[in-house]
């Protein structure tokens, strides 16, 4: 059932990860700066909830499931999707299956 849903899914754009040397000569994880990648995903609500009262953040956390061949995407990684920015909250999961079903569920959550 996944391989139809991601086919069928709705496009988004991921960022993925690259190492880069900062000023001080550390290694440091970062976007990257090639620009994103376009991809077709299936999209799952996980838990959202909404600001009560001001000061109080808005947690939108949503489940992206896509194809396999999707190399260096990690917690450092974003999303644009539905014309919004996404960071990537969990590390993503790979689920073997046969090559129609195969592919990795990224849980993303929506940047304030």
């Amino acid at each position: 059932m996944s391989g139809f849903q991601r086919r069928r899914g709705q496009p988004a754009r991921i960022w993925k990860t690259t190492i880069v040397v900062d000023n001080r000569g550390n290694e440091v994880a970062v976007p990257d700066a090639d620009g994103p990648h376009e991809v077709r995903a299936a999209f799952i609500p996980q838990r959202s909830a909404r600001a009560e009262v001001p000061g109080q953040a808005q947690i939108n956390v949503t489940r992206m499931i896509v194809a396999a061949n999707l190399p260096d995407v990690s917690l450092w990684s974003r999303v644009e999707w539905q014309g919004r920015l996404w960071d990537v909250v969990t590390p993503p999961a790979y689920h073997h299956g046969t090559r129609h079903t195969r592919h990795w569920s990224i849980d993303i959550r929506e940047r304030p």
